[in-house]
């Protein structure tokens, strides 16, 4: 018997915002968007939380901050780690070159991730899965600290960033860039499938979203849904409501684009059309 196709529609970086929380609600309101990934450390996660028991249907997750954002821990209890400015370095590569040659700042970084599953433990959601902003955990040694702290809170369902090139590739403006990029998440992500599976971890075999991160559109969606393999699948997006005004802020306007593919008829009809079903990092555990 053909296994079914399963889809997870995440939807990233809840708790920014209200603009985002909003947006991610709405979307699984009136939209396809099953999933969410909340940064705990976010300007606007109580909302997110208070949002997310109203609409217990939205399976909620930890995305793990530890780049490009704000920390838990007053950052003079993590100066190895957080700026002078009290955030995470912009740059995630910069980032993953502090974890992976300072001392302190992998003791540092530990101690924050165990605050930021602390946090989300507290707000009393169930923990839908582990994932990271920039895809941070792909690095060996966020892995390695969340695999651990993962284990102490009993979570076994972690996404992997694997997506698929050659899906993207009809929509990427220039294939240069990415094609190198794509190499280094495939060794990456191959690294950790292995860990993650000695570990007795779970996780979808595609997930797609990161080639064109900041560029989903609607064509590209459609061609994921008709080309979905059989098992279990993410699609991850970064809806947000726009702000008044817009001001022509390209990052904005993309946001609200990944909202109206959400929420667009069409990817409801083709999901229907192809007999996907959509699904949560829950249900991973009942296909084991």
């Amino acid at each position: 018997m053909k296994q079914p196709r399963r889809l997870i529609i995440n939807g990233d970086d809840f708790g920014s915002s209200r603009q985002v929380n909003e947006a991610v609600i709405l979307a699984h309101r009136r939209g396809v968007l099953t999933s969410a990934s909340l940064m705990v450390s976010g300007r606007a996660y109580e909302h997110a939380v208070a949002l997310a028991k109203d609409n217990p249907g939205l399976a909620v997750g930890l995305h793990v901050t530890c780049a490009d954002g704000y920390p838990v821990m007053h950052p003079s209890e993590i100066p190895h780690v957080a700026g002078n400015n009290g955030t995470f370095p912009a740059n995630p590569a910069l980032a993953g070159l502090r974890y992976f040659f300072g001392r302190n700042a992998r003791r540092e970084l530990f101690n924050e991730v165990v605050a930021q599953f602390e946090k989300f433990s507290r707000s009393g959601l169930a923990f839908s899965h582990v994932d990271s902003h920039c895809h941070l955990h792909v690095h060996p040694v966020v892995l390695d600290t969340i695999v651990e702290i993962s284990e102490m809170y009993g979570i076994k369902r972690v996404r992997v960033p694997s997506d698929c090139f050659f899906a993207a590739l009809p929509f990427l403006p220039s294939p240069l860039v990415p094609a190198g990029y794509a190499l280094v998440f495939k060794l990456l992500t191959a690294r950790m499938k292995r860990k993650l599976r000695r570990r007795g971890f779970i996780f979808p075999q595609r997930v797609y979203g990161n080639f064109l991160t900041g560029a989903m559109s609607l064509e590209y969606v459609l061609s994921l849904l008709k080309g979905l393999p059989r098992g279990d699948s993410e699609i991850y997006f970064h809806p947000a409501l726009p702000s008044s005004p817009l001001n022509d802020d390209t990052g904005k306007l993309q946001q609200f684009r990944e909202l109206s593919i959400l929420v667009n008829p069409d990817v409801r009809s083709k999901i229907d059309l192809f007999q996907i079903i959509l699904s949560t990092y829950f249900d991973l555990d009942k296909h084991l």
